[in-house]
């Protein structure tokens, strides 16, 4: 590749949901936590090594039966979500958190693998919380 000479014409979008396609034998489910694994391709949050969170699952995509990349995922990349999360304080609120599983979060803590899935803006109670996933 080389540098531009000339003006280019740029495709352009929004971002802030992209279609992600599913991994093997996977099926994820509306408003869930979305990670793609190693191969880039889309699962059900987990702390699990190799996993990189993207957002949150605007619709269904079960790809049960179905090879990689048989059937995509849209994925909301930005926002605020209420999730369930393992055990919150008022105190966390600005502080990272992490994926448990696919509509869990844990403080860094209360996971192994450290796959941040956004940032604790409002605490509910202890077992629920809303997160910021653009941060």
């Amino acid at each position: 590749m080389a540098a531009l000479t000339r003006d280019r014409v740029t495709t352009y979008r929004e971002g802030v949901e992209v279609e992600f396609p599913v991994a093997a034998a996977t099926k994820i489910f509306a408003g869930s936590l979305v990670c793609v694994n190693a191969e880039g391709l889309a699962a059900p949050a987990a702390d699990t090594l190799g996993y990189t969170f993207v957002g949150v699952a605007q619709e269904q995509a079960d790809n049960s039966s179905g090879s990689g990349g048989d059937k995509v995922v849209r994925v909301r990349r930005t926002g605020v979500f209420e999730f369930d999360a393992a055990s919150l304080t008022q105190a966390m609120v600005g502080q990272p958190m992490y994926a448990a599983d696919d509509q869990t979060f844990n403080t860094a803590a209360g996971v192994t693998n450290d796959v941040k899935v956004g940032v604790l803006v409002k605490y509910v109670s202890a077992t629920k919380g809303w997160i910021d996933i653009a941060r």
